[in-house]
């Protein structure tokens, strides 16, 4: 029986180091995987759960390519798990600046569709979004859970460091699902609004709410 091969991969055939950086990684998908395992390693079946527009042999094709070309590689988890993951490459990982520009960039849409969210997304998108002026004079860590996943943020003289865990003794612990924290930070629903939707808040309110005014929109522009 013959084997089928996928088409090869279309080049610019240009000079140009960004059109060489969109032969690398300018296939449709492509950023999208990497901007999931941004948050570390995942298997096959976690990315396909977390990108749902996207088919097994699309997503295997993908992942051949990244791997390829050196943006990522597979790792197994010691037992009982035993699971191959796919990680990113430290050459890799210098593309989360690229995605976070990339998003400030397509956040100024007048045609932005609305549509769900990622976890990678909402992680992605507080670091994009930070507002370091409105952070200045603050000091705080604020827990995150949506479902099994467990985030906590730090926020310390305008700066802003988010990691998976769980922080002892945060300042306030905001629960819930992604779409609701999403509205939260960035689509600017109020917290009330958000508890009546089943966030749930422990801790400081007052700090909960300062939390959400440290992150800004960018500008939406006008149509010429």
């Amino acid at each position: 029986m013959a084997v089928q091969r996928s088409a090869p991969a279309r080049r610019y055939d240009d000079g140009c180091a960004a059109a060489h950086a969109l032969d690398l990684v300018g296939e449709r998908w492509a950023l999208l995987v990497v901007r999931e395992l941004l948050l570390g390693p995942k298997r096959f079946s976690d990315l396909r759960a977390d990108l749902p527009g996207i088919s097994p042999n699309v997503l295997s094709q993908r992942l051949r390519d990244l791997e390829d070309i050196g943006v990522i590689g597979r790792d197994q988890l010691p037992p009982p798990a035993a699971s191959w993951v796919y990680v990113l490459s430290e050459w890799g990982r210098e593309l989360e600046p690229v995605l976070q520009q990339l998003g400030r960039w397509g956040a100024r849409s007048p045609s932005k569709p609305q549509a769900p969210i990622s976890l990678a997304t909402l992680v992605t998108a507080m670091k994009t979004m930070f507002h370091p002026p409105a952070a200045q004079g603050v000091s705080s860590t604020v827990a995150l859970q949506m479902g099994r996943d467990r985030f906590f943020v730090r926020v310390h003289q305008g700066s802003l460091d988010v990691q998976r865990g769980v922080p002892e003794s945060p300042d306030v612990s905001l629960t819930g699902d992604v779409q609701l924290l999403g509205g939260l930070c960035f689509g600017g629903l109020l917290l009330a609004d958000a508890e009546a939707g089943g966030l749930v808040v422990e801790g400081d309110r007052a700090e909960a709410q300062r939390f959400l005014t440290l992150f800004q929109m960018p500008e939406v522009v006008n149509r010429v």
